[in-house]
């Protein structure tokens, strides 16, 4: 196998696959990627199962270097500048790391985490039937904890291909989150209106665990304190204060505090690519428009390898780019003096 050095990196970048199963009944959550259709779109990309362990990259940049062999990447997600010893490396195709090489990848422009999945994938033991990091829990593979500067990750080394591929891209849709009221929406009266019909904002204090929403108080029509039961990706937990927080892949598996409403899977990762400050609405809709939404995006991913074609290819030097005087003789847009 070859080896992906990391060089640098920030807080939030990890190792993640689909996620661990079966065991939430024992207090073990999920975690997994935060961007599943991402997630698919990388691995699919790099010939690999749609679900295989990636890095998860963060809201700011990272750099890795290829060692002991050629290792071919693919990048989706948020998008971001991104260059291989100064060729860019564009979002949604694979490109190759040759050996000493280093991929260099700048902060999340349009969004928070991007996927690099890596051809033949990245090694390690599964706890619990996964590589996925949940750091609270110290659990994950090859380290179970966020990559730092120095980890070197032991992956598949590139194949011989004909070209590289690229994946059609599609818009993201501009609308309200959506989500199914419950289960204890009784427990707040006519604040579910308050609920829906507000804006909300991305706190800064959001993570892994939960996205923390700022706005107008969603009050208790009694109190904020319920016995503590199950809960899933995507509830909508209102503690005292009544600021929501919409419980993501490193959920805890039981809370206290009443629900309103929970995301619907097909929105989730669409909600957790929404940056710190950015501004949503809620929609609610049926259980049944919730599972058709949930059929329609597992067979939009099961469509993904259709969508794959050889990548037209780029001259582009990114660092020549960047001396180059592109602007020219360019002046002030209102100067009406003559050259």
């Amino acid at each position: 196998m070859s080896k992906l050095v990391v060089v640098t990196t920030g807080p939030a970048t990890s190792v993640q696959d689909a996620g661990r199963f079966g065991a939430q009944r024992y207090g073990l959550t999920t975690s997994g990627a935060m961007d599943r259709l991402s997630l698919a779109m990388a691995n699919y990309l790099a010939g690999n199962t749609p679900f295989a362990a990636a890095i998860e990259i963060g809201p700011f940049g990272a750099s890795f270097t290829a060692r002991n062999g050629a290792v071919r990447v693919a990048l989706s997600g948020a998008a971001r500048v991104a260059d291989i010893a100064g060729s860019p490396l564009l979002l949604n195709e694979t490109a190759l790391i040759a050996e000493g090489e280093t991929l260099k990848l700048g902060a999340a422009r349009n969004g928070m985490f991007s996927y690099l999945a890596i051809e033949g994938g990245i090694a390690g033991e599964p706890v619990f039937g996964s590589l996925s990091v949940n750091a609270r829990a110290d659990l994950g593979s090859p380290f179970p904890r966020p990559l730092q500067d120095g980890d070197v990750l032991d992956v598949g080394t590139a194949q011989v291909a004909p070209h590289e591929r690229a994946l059609d891209t599609f818009d993201t849709p501009q609308t309200p989150i959506r989500v199914v009221m419950g289960p204890q929406d009784d427990e707040f009266g006519a604040a579910c209106d308050v609920f829906l019909n507000s804006e909300w904002h991305i706190s800064a204090t959001s993570d892994r665990m939960g996205y923390r929403l700022e706005g107008p108080k969603v009050a208790h029509s009694g109190g904020h304190n319920i016995v503590s039961d199950g809960a899933v990706h995507g509830s909508i937990q209102v503690p005292g204060n009544g600021q929501p927080i919409v419980l993501m892949a490193d959920h805890g598996t039981t809370g206290g505090y009443p629900k309103i409403a929970t995301v619907i899977s097909a929105d989730l990762g669409r909600f957790a690519q929404m940056q710190s400050g950015a501004t949503i609405r809620f929609k609610a809709i049926s259980v049944e428009d919730a599972q058709t939404e949930a059929r329609n995006l597992a067979e939009f991913m099961r469509a993904l390898p259709g969508r794959i074609h050889a990548a037209g290819g780029s001259s582009l030097n990114l660092v020549e780019l960047q001396k180059a005087n592109v602007a020219g003789v360019a002046v002030n847009a209102i100067d009406t003096g003559e050259l």
